[in-house]
């Protein structure tokens, strides 16, 4: 199947970027101290698993901070988290979460929409139903992201970058790589979605991801390709895994599998052509049976050799 692949669908966070993202900016909106607010942030975000919430916790300590223990915690998938600390019900995530919970974010959209503009995920944090924080979290693209899918584009592959990002961070990112189809803002169950409806266009999907959340995609997608560097699950959901985390292999996957199947009919006319010629004058005792003997060595080397000159593709 990998080599009527004609759509490849790129997770964004730890495929395309390098899936380890750090704070660039921590703004109050509030009078209460910048660093009990990190605190509180930092400390609500350490049970999550997420790579933003890795982020949020580790700015926390490189401001020297000690964490506290959160009395309740309850992950909100594709939306934020809830949790509460030091007796403070604390609300981090998206706009719609914060919306969701009739708190009230009008005054600080300007900046929030400047963030993601620059291709930046902005959390919100809430105290006791106050919107107190914004933060912008950045992630770094990989080096070869671009090059990659340069390479897509060239090979006829049709790219899009499926994220549950704001469209804004979105289409900054994607800009950054070359990317034209973006699909923004969409929850973790339903990545799967996405694929099915490429898929009912009656185009032949492959999904890359490297999360759990991706996992559900991976399976429904025609191939799922799971980044070596990313979680067990996604691997374990996959058809096929690559060792690196270089977006580079998955064109070249793509131009393997279609040269090995190359390879494949090359060798089934060959074999045919050799049978067809051989069995008939066998047939008439005109071949001596040395002679069929070497033919069918002869035959089975070429193939041999011809299947070798696969590892001469770089």
């Amino acid at each position: 199947i990998t080599k009527s692949i004609d759509t490849v669908v790129l997770d964004k966070t730890g495929t395309i970027t390098k899936g380890k993202p750090s704070v660039t900016d921590f703004i109050a909106h509030k009078e209460q101290d910048r660093e009990d607010l990190i605190l509180l942030a930092a400390s609500a975000e350490n049970n999550s698993e997420h790579p933003v919430a890795h982020a949020i916790t580790a700015f926390g300590k490189d401001n020297n901070l000690v964490l506290q223990d959160s009395s309740s915690f309850e992950a909100i998938p594709g939306h934020g988290i809830s949790s509460t600390v030091d007796s403070k019900d604390v609300i981090m995530g998206t706009r719609k979460l914060l919306f969701d919970r009739n708190i009230k974010l009008d005054s600080v959209m300007d900046v929030a929409d400047a963030f993601e503009k620059d291709g930046k995920t902005v959390m919100f944090m809430a105290v006791n139903q106050v919107h107190v924080a914004t933060i912008a979290i950045a992630d770094q693209v990989k080096d070869s992201s671009k090059e990659a899918i340069s390479k897509l584009h060239q090979m006829g592959i049709h790219v899009v970058m499926l994220t549950g990002d704001q469209e804004a961070t979105a289409q900054a990112i994607a800009r950054q790589v070359g990317i034209d189809n973006v699909v923004a803002g969409v929850l973790p169950t339903k990545k799967a979605d996405v694929i099915t409806a490429l898929q009912s266009e009656g185009r032949k999907v492959a999904m890359v991801g490297d999360g759990i959340n991706d996992a559900p995609a991976l399976v429904v997608a025609d191939i799922g390709i799971a980044m070596g560097t990313g979680t067990a699950v996604a691997m374990e959901a996959a058809d096929v895994t690559l060792m690196q985390g270089d977006l580079l292999r998955i064109p070249d996957t793509l131009k393997m599998s279609r040269l090995t199947v190359r390879n494949i009919k090359q060798n089934l006319f060959w074999a045919l052509a050799y049978n067809s010629i051989g069995i008939p004058i066998a047939a008439a005792g005109l071949l001596a049976p040395w002679v069929a003997g070497a033919a069918m060595a002869f035959s089975s080397v070429s193939v041999v050799l011809n299947a070798l000159r696969l590892q001469r593709v770089k």
